[in-house]
């Protein structure tokens, strides 16, 4: 994504600025979810766009905001199930599979051999 730089008579890469804000931009939209490739494929496209704002930026944005609120709704399902296991003291899968009033999800997981007793 960075232009090879030149070099020093010492053989030490020499970057300038636009390399520089290129890197700050790069790692910010890193952080931000994008990978790699979607970061070179948004600067290409930022690179043709001769003043026009950058076609797709809005939509790729939309489409990494639903991906991360997907994954927070999944940790926070995560998070609730392992708080309520905690809570419910449990310590073997194996029993905990095996009770009823068990917090893990082992949905649909041979119901018919769950059984009512004490938790975990």
């Amino acid at each position: 994504m960075l232009a090879e730089p030149e070099r020093s008579n010492g053989g030490h890469r020499l970057y300038g600025e636009d390399a520089v804000t290129a890197l700050r931009v790069i790692k910010a939209a890193q952080r931000l979810g994008f990978t790699l490739e979607e970061v070179a494929e948004l600067l290409e496209a930022g690179r043709h766009r001769h003043g026009r704002p950058v076609a797709g930026l809005q939509e790729r944005a939309a489409a990494k905001l639903a991906e991360v609120d997907a994954k927070i709704a999944d940790l926070t399902t995560i998070r609730t199930a392992l708080a309520a296991a905690v809570a419910a003291g449990c310590d073997d899968l194996t029993v905990c599979a095996a009770s009823a009033c068990c917090p893990i999800p082992f949905t649909d997981l041979a119901e018919e051999n769950r059984h009512a007793g004490p938790c975990c």
